[in-house]
């Protein structure tokens, strides 16, 4: 068995991330994932997944979902205040409809990693 055969396909690390953050949001009632990208595209996810891990950091229930830009920019400040995690993506691209299923993939698997740790 080679070490490659161990490793999970694209397909199946996709799956296992779209799990986590269902596990992780799942408190959250106005966010439902289902896909990585028009489910993020309001910056919504990504608040309430760093919110589940920094919940006194700030008021979940006081963001608004059509403010995308402070939503995003919130995520991404603390994921790196708090866990060292450098955002990958920029909100000001996102804002403007440049969500990219993949580039939110691999910002998504840095978190995973970053805030499990």
């Amino acid at each position: 068995m080679t070490s490659s055969s161990l490793r999970p396909s694209y397909k199946e690390a996709q799956e296992r991330l779209l799990k986590w953050c269902q596990n992780v949001t799942r408190n959250y009632e106005s966010v439902k994932i289902r896909n990585f990208t028009t489910d993020f595209a309001d910056g919504l996810a990504f608040c309430a997944i760093v919110h589940h891990y920094f919940p006194n950091e700030f008021d979940f229930n006081t963001l608004n979902r059509d403010d995308k830009q402070t939503n995003f920019d919130l995520a991404f400040r603390v994921a790196e205040e708090k866990a060292q995690i450098h955002p990958l993506l920029d909100s000001d691209d996102l804002i403007h409809g440049h969500l990219d299923k993949k580039c939110v993939f691999t910002y998504l698997l840095t978190l995973h990693h970053g805030l499990k740790n």
